[in-house]
């Protein structure tokens, strides 16, 4: 009712809106569900910001309007380049900087001090590019050792990656290191001008001339590799695919993406971008034979967009430079839920390239009927402030910017172009009608709403077929409904099967019982070949205006994979990646389970698994510290 307060159509708005709560074939991020309708109706997301190189920028944009957005429980990324680096002089004081990690320390209390409304600790996540010179040091940000003066253990971190250093990497040739204050421009430039500038510092740090240190770019990469592999940080994000790529090319830069890395917009001295988001359930818009049903998904987006819109004209922000971004660009953040449940019902196993097929073909229908809805919005209500000069003004969409990056990149993108619908009535739509959101697009992690809808995470496949899973509830065992469903009708579900698949974590490998077709339908994210990920997040990205939160999986400690992974990322143009999740040392507590013997039942089984002991976790997945606006 909140979202629709001040349209004149009320009741037919609200109407179609609970219909699709109640029918769960979409949902709102958490901070809409809980605040829509409240005095503070703080609705959105994520916030991001870009802190500048003067200890006012600092303080008042890094802590003091951070401490802001934190407590009306937002989830903060920024970017912290601009900060000079160690050694830098100050020419008010002629002293010497400190560089940028203190301050990081300084936001990382502030974090801690100024929680979430009271309900939960902040969350942020600051962001570095590659060639600042303090960039060994925030990579060490998060270890447990060392001097606990510069860790910042309740923070987030990622890297900002621009694809010179990564041609650099897989040339095996130098990186240069730069003092952020010697080099202020190189923070605003990507692509093929950001080469040149960077060139060009490089001669005049050979010349003495500015500060440079000359590193070999693959010890950087290493060093990168094992930080993200011990500590799970900073995580691995590239700047020129997501500036290349965004419609907003024509009015800033993005200098960071956000704490959950599927937001990419614009900041600036004035700005601090502001993301709105709501994901479709991806599994109730299928056919009885598994097909897209491409009408249920064209309302179903066409009445969430519109609430989403709404979300910009009703929101409480914060900060003044939040209201100046929204309100000038009007982005939003539509997403999805319920890809594993999607491919279960298909009969589809997610390591398959039928799986890889799926992710190009639902996301295009997704980004088609989005886009529409922006642009029937655009005609209904008018475009927003910027439009004018962005690239949906110059009739260019998201699956066109592949070839833009490939050609400022001088690589190759190995991803197929095109799709199975006709686009031609969309863009003479947009050429008439304009946009009513600069951007539209982007998958958030959902873990919460997906809960709420009874769907499986985002983009995810499942963990395990039997796990437990902790939040601030307690914890709760997860079976996968769908396996049971299928043991079920080949008569192969019982309490026996029931303890094997306790005592295998969830596992169906070594289950002989178990015909080869289940297991391949039901493997689990630590079986997935990697490539499987990065393909089908490959074939997302070309459709999505903004970035997905991508998770990846290694089951074991392997730098030589973990390089592969990531280099893959990188070649075929994705944006940004999440977590890297990796295989915890516990597992089910097993002390209550005979293999052989006949059990109390499955739900007792679970329990006295639960309960016996604080250590009963099947390899859980990450530590709390994730920001749940996105969820």
């Amino acid at each position: 009712m909140g979202l629709f307060l001040h349209e004149e159509s009320q009741e037919e708005n609200i109407g179609n809106l609970y219909r699709l709560y109640c029918s769960r074939r979409f949902c709102s991020s958490t901070p809409t569900l809980f605040n829509s309708g409240t005095l503070h109706s703080q609705l959105s997301s994520c916030y991001l910001y870009k802190v500048d190189d003067s200890i006012e920028s600092i303080m008042q944009r890094g802590i003091a309007e951070n401490a802001y957005l934190s407590k009306w429980a937002g989830g903060l990324g920024g970017s912290w380049t601009a900060v000079r680096g160690t050694g830098g002089h100050i020419h008010g004081t002629n002293g010497e900087s400190q560089g940028v990690i203190p301050f990081l320390k300084l936001h990382n209390d502030q974090l801690c001090a100024v929680n979430q409304g009271g309900k939960r600790k902040g969350s942020g996540c600051a962001y570095l590019e590659t060639w600042h010179n303090d960039i060994f040091d925030f990579l060490e940000l998060r270890k447990n050792t060392g001097d606990e003066r510069r860790r910042t253990h309740d923070m987030n971190t990622a890297n900002w990656i621009p694809d010179l250093f990564m041609k650099r990497m897989e040339a095996r040739k130098n990186w240069t290191l730069f003092r952020s204050s010697d080099v202020a421009d190189l923070h605003d430039l990507y692509g093929k001008a950001f080469e040149d500038r960077y060139m060009e510092y490089e001669a005049l740090g050979e010349e003495g001339k500015i500060f440079s240190e000359n590193i070999p770019a693959i010890d950087l990469w290493k060093a990168m590799l094992k930080m993200i592999f011990e500590t799970g940080h900073p995580w691995i994000t590239f700047k020129d695919p997501c500036n290349v790529r965004s419609p907003q090319d024509h009015c800033g830069v993005i200098h960071s993406s956000n704490l959950c890395t599927e937001i990419t917009l614009n900041t600036g001295p004035e700005e601090t971008a502001v993301c709105n988001l709501g994901s479709v359930v991806l599994e109730n818009h299928l056919t009885e034979q598994g097909e897209i049903d491409h009408e249920k998904l064209r309302e179903t987006i066409s009445i969430a967009v519109r609430a989403l819109d709404n979300v910009i004209d009703i929101n409480f922000y914060p900060t003044e430079a939040a209201a100046c971004s929204n309100r000038r660009h009007r982005p939003i953040g539509m997403g999805v839920m319920g890809l594993q449940n999607s491919l279960y019902r298909k009969g589809i196993s997610f390591a398959s390239e039928s799986a890889v097929e799926f992710n190009d073909e639902f996301m295009e229908a997704i980004a088609y009927y989005a886009y529409e809805a922006s642009c029937d919005l655009a005609a209904e209500r008018g475009t927003y402030e910027s439009y004018e000069g962005s690239k949906w003004s110059r009739g260019i969409l998201p699956p066109d910017t592949v070839d833009l990056l490939e050609e400022q990149r001088g690589m190759k993108i190995d991803v197929p172009r095109g799709g199975k619908m006709d686009w031609a009535p969309l863009r003479k739509k947009i050429a008439r009608h304009g946009m009513r959101n600069s951007n539209v697009l982007a998958i958030a992690p959902t873990a919460t709403i997906s809960n709420i809808m009874g769907s499986s995470p985002c983009i995810e496949p499942h963990y395990k077929n039997l796990f437990v899973k902790s939040n601030l509830s307690g914890d709760f065992v997860i079976l996968n409904q769908f396996l049971v469903r299928d043991l079920k009708a080949r008569d192969l579900w019982d309490s026996e099967m029931c303890s094997k698949l306790k005592y295998h974590d969830g596992e169906l490998g070594e289950i002989e019982e178990i015909p080869a077709d289940i297991k391949e339908k039901y493997i689990t994210a630590f079986g997935i070949p990697f490539r499987y990920f990065v393909d089908a997040a490959a074939r997302r990205q070309k459709w999505i205006d903004q970035s997905q939160s991508v998770n990846l999986f290694l089951a074991e400690p392997d730098l030589k994979a973990l390089s592969h992974m990531y280099r893959a990322a990188w070649s075929q143009g994705l944006k940004t990646t999440y977590y890297l999740r990796t295989l915890g040392a516990s597992r089910i507590e097993k002390s209550t389970i005979d293999v052989k013997k006949e059990v109390r039942g499955v739900v007792g089984t679970y329990r006295e698994a639960v309960a016996k002991t604080a250590e009963a976790r099947a390899c859980e997945i990450g530590n709390g510290d994730e920001c749940e606006a996105c969820q």
